[in-house]
Formats: structure tokens, sequence, C-alpha cells
């Protein structure tokens, strides 16, 4: 899984000091962002919110947070550590060669972490957006100030954004460049179009500054709010590579960088616009792609930006194994593929997540009768390709009990948020018979 390169040779450094013109800015998002071939590697990121162990609810002053990270960064790790804006920890695998490598790489590496973490009294919560506490800022760079300079001019959606929210994101190969199952033009569209079922089934977010928003995904809610120019999908009916860098073009630039002190923020400067009347580099190309937040995010592999953090230590373990195994077992993805596309009537008019799909899937989840039709189908085809690419018997037990406790239902994890908020006890529904998902006491890393 190759990514946008951070560290450029001695050629590409005299390039990326070079003037761009916008027939070389195409080129360059259009090899740079699909690269092509049959899908080998799988990687995830995962966010995670940091709370107090014993009371949650209390905020984690920026003294513990600085020393615990400073911790971390002692500790071995096969994954990358980084601090989101708000203090949130993020753990990036490496590129893997079959899910269970990168189940098995990252689930090592969040035990290292965590060990770390109870000795600060500090925990990992898995929400997709924090329940208790407004937007904060812990990390005071120039990126994230002209970040938030950018974002508030759209609302308080960004900030929140930027400090209260936590994803899985999975990254898969872009797919061959021949048309079928594997294609990259079909994972492309079944990124967008799945990827409105992947919201409603894991949406974990109903719950922002400790009141219910009406929304099962609030962290969906914030991207829809943050506005299509900055987290909006391109055309999903035109080429893909066309239509990205089309999108990477007319999107407004965030920032111009400054050697010392504040950065610039210009206000409504497309990249296009500075391409023809100013001078951005190679370099500036590469941080304006960094500064897009699509749903499907393009960096040579695709990065799917939809799902919420998930319950439990390993919750993270069940949206990996089902989208992996619906993208890249080209049964399950032909499967999937045909149960949703009658959802795609719904999303025709804006991209994602812009559309009454996306906003249907973030709002209403599974209860949606339609979204939970294509869950329970695309649930049981995963289940099925699951052995096929390789994964463990209790991987696909693990996702068998999220299954039956949340899909076949019509639920999801932030129903059993809502539920503990009314007071009602999600021990006293009627669940179908069978276990409870790993993430609640049975370990199920290899």
């Amino acid at each position: 899984m190759s990514d946008i390169p951070s560290s450029p040779s001695a050629g590409d450094c005299t390039r990326s000091r070079t003037a761009l013109t916008e027939a070389e800015v195409e080129a360059l998002v259009r090899g740079i962002c699909f690269k092509t071939g049959p899908p080998r590697t799988v990687g995830v990121e995962v966010e995670w919110l940091v709370h107090e162990l014993r009371a949650p609810q209390l905020p984690v002053t920026p003294e513990r947070l600085e020393a615990a990270y400073a911790a971390l960064r002692t500790v071995p790790l096969e994954s990358a550590l980084t601090v989101e804006p708000g203090g949130q920890l993020e753990l990036s695998s490496p590129p893997a060669a079959s899910l269970m490598e990168c189940i098995g790489t990252l689930s090592a590496d969040l035990d290292a972490v965590r060990a770390v973490l109870r000795g600060a009294g500090l925990v990992l919560s898995g929400i997709g957006t924090d329940p208790w506490h407004p937007p904060r800022r812990f990390l005071r760079r120039p990126r994230y100030d002209a970040m938030e300079a950018y974002l508030d001019r759209t609302g308080p959606a960004g900030r929140a954004m930027m400090c209260t929210s936590a994803s899985v994101q999975v990254c898969l190969d872009a797919g061959f460049e021949e048309p079928g199952p594997l294609g990259h033009g079909r994972r492309w569209w079944l990124g967008h179009t799945l990827g409105a079922v992947l919201v409603a089934a894991f949406a974990n977010s109903p719950v922002l500054d400790g009141a219910p928003t009406g929304w099962r995904s609030s962290r969906q809610l914030l991207w829809t709010e943050i506005g299509a120019d900055r987290a909006g999908a391109p055309d999903l009916g035109a080429e893909p590579r066309g239509a990205w860098a089309r999108r990477v073009l007319d999107a407004p630039v965030m920032c111009v960088r400054r050697d010392s002190g504040p950065w610039d923020v210009p206000d409504g400067l497309t990249f296009r616009e500075w391409v023809r009347t100013g001078s951005p580099t190679r370099a500036d190309l590469d941080y304006h792609l960094s500064t897009l937040f699509p749903p499907v995010r393009p960096r040579g592999h695709l990065e799917l930006r939809m799902i919420d953090a998930q319950p439990g230590d390993d919750g993270w373990i069940v949206p990996v194994a089902v989208t992996t195994a619906l993208f890249d077992d080209p049964q399950a993805a032909e499967t999937a593929y045909r149960a949703v596309k009658p959802l795609a009537e719904r999303a025709l008019s804006q991209p994602a997540p812009h559309n009454p799909l996306w906003a249907d899937a973030a709002r209403a989840a599974l209860t949606d009768p339609e979204l939970h039709e294509a869950a329970v189908i695309c649930f049981a085809a995963a289940l099925e390709a699951l052995p096929r690419i390789g994964a463990t018997a209790a991987v696909t037990e693990t996702v068998t009990a999220f299954r039956d406790r949340y899909v076949l239902p019509g639920r999801c994890p932030a129903d059993d948020r809502l539920d503990r908020l009314r007071g009602t006890a999600a021990a006293s529904r009627p669940r179908p018979a069978g276990p409870l998902p790993a993430a609640h006491g049975k370990d199920i890393r290899p």
C-alpha cells in the first residue's frame, strides 16, 4: 500500500521547489492517488479518545497527557503512533499482506500502549465523539492553528471534529485497472455506496457535549457540517482519476505554510486559482492533498474514513474484517455490489456524505429498512468470505456475534449508549441467542 511521499529523494526535492502547471497537477494527482494492481495489502488506522480510567467524564489535564505520551514514545511499536489536535491517540498499522497479519500487529501494539496508559491512570475509549467534553486543543502547532482558523469560518463543527472525534479507518489497495469486482472503478463506487451501510452498522457517536444530537453517528454530522469543499466526495458518476484530480484543483486551499510565524489562511482561494496566479510547488500539492477529508480518500490506496471508533478493546476488529472481506473477496464484493446498488438512487442528488442516503445512515442507522436489508446481506457475505481470506475462527465468531447483537435486530453500538443514557439497561432488551462480541471478554487475537 503506497502513500504520498513524505521523504523525497534529492531529485524529488528539486522538483518539489518548482512551480506547477495545471496539467502537471492533474498528472501528479492521477499518478499519486490511484496506484492500481491486484489487491494484496490491508491496513488500519484506529483513533481513540483518552479518558480517566476511573472517571471518564472528568477531563484529563494537558500535563498528564503530555507525560503519558512522552512515556509512549519510548515503547517500540510496529505501528505509527501519532497524536491528534485534541489529544486523541492514533495508531496506524503498516501495510499487511493479510487481514490476520494486520490484526495481529495492531493488537500487539495496542496491548503495549494500554499498559503504559493504565499505569498513568488513563484508558483508551472507543467512541466516535466525546460524550462529555467540549473541544479543547492539546497540540499547538501552525498546522492546527491554521486548520482551526479555516474551519471556524463554517461554524463549530470543525473544532469538534479536530478535538473530540475518533474513527476506524480501513485502508485497502485501489484494485485492478481492469473492470470487475476487484477493479478500481468498482471499488471506488463501492466505497461511496457500501460506505453508507458501514456508517449505519457501526454508528457509535450519538452524544456531543453531554446531550444526544438526534444522530446515531454525530461524527458524520460533523463532517457534513464542515462542508462539501473540504469533506465531500467528487462526482461519483465520473471516471475516478479525472474526478479526483478536478476535486483537488477546485478545493479551497486551507493554508499556505511559512518557515516561521503563523501560516496564511486564504479565503476562497482554490488550488487551481493558486496555480494560475501564484507558484505552488509539489510540496504544496502534497500538503493540500493531506487537508482534504472525503469519506473515501485515494492515497495510492483507498482510505475508508466513514466508520466511528468502536466500543471495547477489540471492537475495531469487526469493521476491519467485514470491510476487507467485502472488498477483497471477489464473491463477497459482487454480493455487496448487488446489495447496495438499489441504495444508489438515494445518493444521486449530491456526492457523499452530503446526500440523503448518508444522512439517513448517520441519523437512523439500521432502523432504516433499506439500509438494514443491505447490511444483513453484506454481513452474511462477509461471514462466508472470511475463512476464504484467512480469518481465524475466533475473528469469524466475533463478526457473527456483532451481526447477531446489532445487525439482525436493526441496532448499532450507538443504541446501547442511548439506552444507558435513558436509564434502560441494554441487557434487559431481547437479544438473539449466541455469545457476546469478543470485545466483552473473549480474546480473539491471533
